[in-house]
């Protein structure tokens, strides 16, 4: 049996007291606050280097931590352990005649597994064992009407990319806690696409990566072709024939590399009967790749579609279709695009690569994939703050559990609220 310290349980009686303390004099970053039901508990993490503090806050009089309080006042709870296998910890306990309050593990904050060991054989200290929510990406396919028109959130299965690429100059001890790496340093992601039907036809924002991938590149980037946008699309009641425009932020081929497939042995366009609208200077770049982007613009990903006389090339910011727009953003590419849906009185934003999760709130969180990320930057600041202010519905298309929600901000620290 193996352990790491995971956290420390803080009791508190005035949250907003011990907030000023931490959070204010400290300094320290507060999370959003979850509410673990089961337990009847607030919590909110603290990350401080490897593990964390963890400041509990009671909802009812009758649960643990009011008891707590007001038999001993606020203070040190219980620390929490860390395992790979609680079913297996608490085996080599029991085994070993160790006193437990659970004999099987509960569900826990973070989605996490817990289960008590009695003060009693741990010479006064109340021990939690934390197994970590173990999750694969949520690839649900699910739709919404959005004014005139209709948003279905698609996906082209699961993705894998090196964490540390992903945040940048952020230090791994911020970001670790939000998205949990693999043994070899990767985080899990996810490629949602996103179909939207409107009078004027049905369009696809980005498609994935495709199925063209050899095996070695399979296994670099984690994915899974038998489980991708073909399957998201019959689901969604679609197929490649229904679609009449796809439309690209950019042509990493992580965004665009589902425009084609390879069919007889050729690579023809992916969707028969669409036409294929691409910025034209996004299109420049791609197309003349250097060193630096070479490896993200696979060239059998777009150049067929070409040959195939299926792109509409367009200059500029401007209008696509009746309630579409797109706005350059630059910072990921230099060409990089942002496309709002405006219906109804509402707007949507798919912004792609300048908040590709829900773990890239905070404004200078940027990804080392970016060649300009002082523009991301900017940009990301003037999209985040109309998104809180103004109520724009963020389809989030690389997070693995959450395809779209609200940002919200409270106390200065902002959340996703989510939708789909």
């Amino acid at each position: 049996m193996r352990a790491y310290l995971d956290h420390v349980g803080i009791a508190v009686e005035d949250i907003g007291q011990a907030l000023s303390f931490y959070r204010d004099a400290l300094g320290l970053h507060v999370e959003a606050p979850e509410e673990v039901r089961a337990q009847h508990v607030r919590a909110h993490f603290i990350p401080a280097g490897n593990s964390a503090l963890e400041l509990l806050e009671a909802t009812d009089p009758a649960s643990p931590i009011a008891r707590f309080l007001a038999k001993r006042g606020p203070g040190i709870h219980h620390v929490t352990l860390r395992v790979d296998d609680i079913d297996a910890a608490l085996a080599h306990l029991k085994a070993r005649g160790v006193r437990l309050v659970d004999e099987a593990p509960r569900p826990g904050a973070e989605g996490a597994l817990v289960a008590f060991i009695h003060p009693a054989a741990a010479h006064g200290v109340l021990i939690e064992l934390k197994q970590p929510a173990r999750r694969g990406p949520t690839l649900e396919v699910k739709t919404i009407p959005f004014g005139d028109m209709q948003l279905t959130t698609l996906h082209d299965g699961p993705f894998k990319l090196d964490g540390g690429a992903m945040f940048g100059v952020v230090p791994k001890a911020l970001w670790d806690r939000k998205a949990p790496t693999d043994d070899r340093n990767r985080i899990q992601l996810a490629m949602r696409p996103l179909l939207v039907e409107a009078d004027w036809g049905r369009m696809i924002v980005d498609c994935g990566a495709g199925d063209k991938m050899d095996a070695k590149s399979r296994d670099i980037y984690g994915t899974d072709p038998e489980h991708g946008l073909d399957e998201a699309l019959a689901r969604a009641g679609q197929s490649r024939e229904s679609i009449d425009f796809a439309l690209a932020t950019h042509l990493h081929f992580d965004h665009f590399g589902a425009a084609t497939t390879r069919r007889n042995g050729a690579l023809v366009p992916r969707f028969p009967k669409t036409r294929y609208i691409i910025r034209a200077a996004e299109w420049e770049d791609a197309t003349h790749p250097n060193e630096r982007n070479r490896a993200s613009y696979l060239q059998d990903d777009f150049v067929p579609l070409q040959a195939a006389g299926v792109i509409d090339f367009f200059d500029g910011d401007r209008m696509i279709k009746p309630g579409v727009r797109v706005e350059r953003s630059g910072g990921h590419t230099p060409q990089h695009q942002v496309v709002y849906v405006e219906s109804g009185g509402r707007t949507a934003v798919f912004p792609s690569d300048i908040i590709p999760t829900t773990a890239h709130l905070q404004d200078p969180w940027v990804t080392g994939y970016d060649l300009f990320p002082l523009d991301s930057l900017a940009f990301k600041k003037r999209l985040i703050r109309d998104a809180i202010d103004r109520e724009y519905l963020i389809f989030f298309e690389h997070d693995p559990h959450v395809a779209a929600g609200y940002i919200r901000e409270r106390d200065g620290k902002r959340f996703v609220e989510p939708v789909l």
